[in-house]
């Protein structure tokens, strides 16, 4: 049986301003029309004889993952959630108990969920030529052979072939090389990309890691044992999981076990961890510029442009650019540089500021909701609800709120109230007052909240009922 195992963690950091804590790279749409998370799910969907995927994610991603699964007709997967980040060991190793649960024989097809790949049956056919290595026991990782120099990323050195397959044996993993060494990679056939793709056994994995790393492995068991089944998600201990060491697969696996092996795949592969990634794999304009949303460059040369509907970037007589713009920030840096981009993202943290944690516009369970304006005592946010959708029972200490609906209809509870607001009508909910918005109708409910009172932060909500498990 095989299972694909998305591995949807990291904070994409480098792609800062759209990128952020509470919705990071893997669900944005960088590269075609779905996010980088839905294009891996469905790549690996598409592949004969497979079977639903599990995903591994941030417990603050789950409703994420949840909505983006159920808009591709993946709702049928398997999320198991981490209540924190402990690298790629522990996490396919959390994916591997999940998938013997199905199956004793389960091939585990490993796939990191921010990655772009544009052929994909080259992509199929090195899965399907890989199958039969790893029904033998051999851990299959995945190398792409380089088409420039590049220091971003870790090289594979092939070894000896291990027959008509295609695949080799390894002989050492290289860490991100400099400028000159990369160059020396360029030319040698030997080396390819380490693009973080596997194909193995459950069961397999599971003794490399009994071998090479026990403690990782009985930590992984522990916290799992003590998991529960929360609506759509497999939800682990906190306290069961922090004692899980935290390191990678190739650290802890790959570069200890004598069965290592390479598959080199030609299949357009991309890896976006930075600006300059994205703007190489991209498509460019007559000038070599990557331009996205509502932008205009004139005299401007090999850049990357992208803003959003509501705002314009216009650049003129410059080359070599990165200037990404958000409703609440805007990057501008040398294409060289975007490697460092995680620096303004320290810094942010460092001062106490917030917008590398979310967005003016938040993603919830049932819909999301848009920050327009804040100002002393005031904040007015455009809420989104999808069709019999609900937000929680819920009351605030320090704030009231006014609703007026633009759109749909309304179920308003209100203290002992229940009333239906339409198009053009408007309430009042009173400090303190237990309360609830629902849409019952067949169409999307839009209204603004104009909230108003001492403090306005998220964190004023005390939830008495919630449909999501977050009462």
């Amino acid at each position: 049986m095989l299972i694909p195992l998305i591995l949807s963690g990291g904070d994409g950091s480098r792609l800062w301003p759209l990128s952020r804590r509470s919705q990071p790279k893997q669900f944005l749409t960088l590269s075609g029309h779905n996010t980088l998370f839905q294009q891996t799910v469905t790549r690996a969907r598409a592949l004969p004889d497979v079977n639903d995927p599990i995903v591994v994610a941030s417990e603050e991603h789950r409703f994420l993952v949840a909505e983006q699964l159920r808009e591709i007709g993946a709702q049928e997967s398997t999320i198991v959630l981490e209540p924190l980040a402990r690298n790629t060991a522990p996490a396919i190793a959390l994916g591997a108990l999940e998938a013997l649960k199905h199956a004793p024989d389960s091939l585990l097809l490993v796939l990191p969920a921010d990655h772009i790949i544009r052929d994909t049956q080259a992509f199929s056919d090195a899965v399907l030529r890989a199958v039969p290595l790893a029904c033998v026991g051999w851990l299959v990782t995945f190398g792409i052979h380089p088409d420039r120099t590049e220091t971003g990323f870790g090289y594979i050195c092939r070894g000896d072939s291990l027959g008509d397959e295609g695949a080799y044996r390894i002989a050492r993993f290289v860490e991100k090389p400099n400028q000159h060494t990369a160059q020396s990679y360029l030319a040698d056939d030997r080396y390819d990309w380490n693009a973080g793709m596997f194909l193995f056994q459950a069961n397999r994995y599971l003794e490399e890691l009994a071998e090479h790393a026990p403690g990782i492995l009985e930590a992984v068991h522990t916290a799992y044992a003590s998991a529960l089944t929360d609506q759509d998600f497999v939800r682990l201990d906190k306290k069961a999981f922090a004692e899980v060491p935290g390191n990678s697969i190739d650290y802890t696996i790959m570069e200890k076990t004598t069965h290592a092996a390479v598959m080199p795949m030609h299949c357009g592969w991309g890896d976006i961890g930075s600006w300059s990634a994205l703007w190489q794999v991209g498509a460019h304009d007559a000038a070599g510029n990557l331009c996205e949303g509502d932008t205009l460059a004139i005299h401007t040369q090999n850049s990357l442009l992208r803003s959003h509907k509501h705002h314009l970037i216009a650049t003129v007589g410059v080359k070599d650019l990165v200037v990404v713009t958000a409703t609440d920030a805007t990057l501008v840096c040398h294409r060289d540089a975007t490697q460092d981009v995680k620096k303004i993202v320290e810094q942010l943290k460092i001062a106490g500021r917030n917008e590398h944690v979310s967005h003016h516009l938040v993603h919830r369970p049932w819909g999301y909701y848009q920050s327009l304006e804040t100002g002393e005592g005031f904040q007015v946010k455009r809420i989104v609800v999808r069709p019999g959708a609900a937000l929680s029972l819920q009351k605030h200490h320090h704030r009231a709120e006014h609703w007026v609906v633009v759109s749909g209809s309304a179920e308003v509870n209100c203290d002992d109230k229940v009333f239906r607001l339409e198009k053009d009508q408007s309430t009042y909910i009173p400090l303190g007052s237990k309360h609830r918005l629902n849409n019952p109708g067949p169409v999307t409910l839009e209204l603004i909240e104009i909230q108003l009172g001492s403090y306005l932060g998220e964190d004023d909500i005390v939830r008495y009922e919630d449909a999501y498990g977050r009462a």
